[in-house]
């Protein structure tokens, strides 16, 4: 654990097809909960980053760092930061905590990290990649779709202001924000990126999660949590039960 003295820092990081506007209804609750500074960005090619050339786990990762340079250099002797990923947002979380990236992170808690994919699950999401924009004629059209792609259906009405982030309009047709390339960015080593860091990892998993089982989880030798009642976007059914992951990092001072 981190010296109490230093400020800890959180970074939200959201999974595929979402934008960092999934976590906002966090707001109220981190204002009591999280003495510190917390950043929810937008992962390369979804809301408003520019897309990649090429996905990957170390490019997706390399944007994050880039944008993370003056929150970093503000950083004190003693400041640490505690990461929280959903699902690809947890794997590019282990990867800002490697060793060689010399982050002062303290914690990563990945929620939802699918572990094992089949050949025929890469074939698809290759498959999805390749894929030209689809265009829609209304923003209901486009916003049901945003909120297939990025798991919440049900979580949010089409309406939601979390919804528009996801979208854009362009000569009257809308489309998602996302870059459907980045559906390419593959398979994570997980066990690599667990062996490659000095952090605190936890990993979670909402009970219903039809991507990865408590199995496959513990098969990586960290501490797992099974979230009950809840499935993959576990985040935004019950921000508490989420939040509750953080308390053993919050900074000193908050419940």
């Amino acid at each position: 654990m981190a010296d109490e003295t230093g400020a800890r820092h959180l970074l939200l990081l959201h999974g595929l097809g979402a934008t960092g506007e999934v976590w906002l209804p966090w707001a109220p609750q981190l204002e009591h909960r999280w003495a510190g500074r917390w950043l929810a960005p937008d992962l390369a090619g979804h809301g408003w980053s520019p897309p990649l050339p090429a996905y990957s786990f170390a490019a997706l990762t390399e944007r994050v760092v880039a944008g993370l340079g003056p929150v970093a250099e503000r950083l004190g002797p003693r400041d640490r930061l505690v990461l929280l990923g959903h699902s690809l947002g947890g794997v590019v979380a282990l990867a800002l905590a490697a060793r060689s990236r010399r982050l002062p992170v303290d914690a990563v808690i990945g929620l939802g990290i699918k572990v094992t994919w089949s050949p025929a699950e890469l074939d698809k999401a290759r498959e999805l990649a390749q894929r030209p924009v689809t265009w829609f004629a209304s923003r209901d059209e486009a916003a049901r779709r945003y909120l297939r792609v990025a798991g919440l259906v049900g979580l949010f009405a089409p309406d939601h202001p979390v919804v528009d982030a996801g979208l854009r309009c362009e000569d009257g047709r809308w489309r998602l924000a996302m870059d459907p390339a980045a559906f390419a960015v593959g398979a994570p080593d997980l066990p690599a990126l667990l062996a490659d860091t000095d952090a605190s990892v936890v990993l979670a998993r909402g009970e219903h999660d039809p991507m990865v089982t408590d199995a496959q989880l513990k098969e990586l030798g960290v501490p797992v949590v099974t979230l009950p009642g809840l499935g993959h976007s576990a985040h935004v059914e019950d921000p508490t039960a989420v939040l509750d992951l953080l308390a053993p990092f919050a900074a000193p001072g908050r419940p």
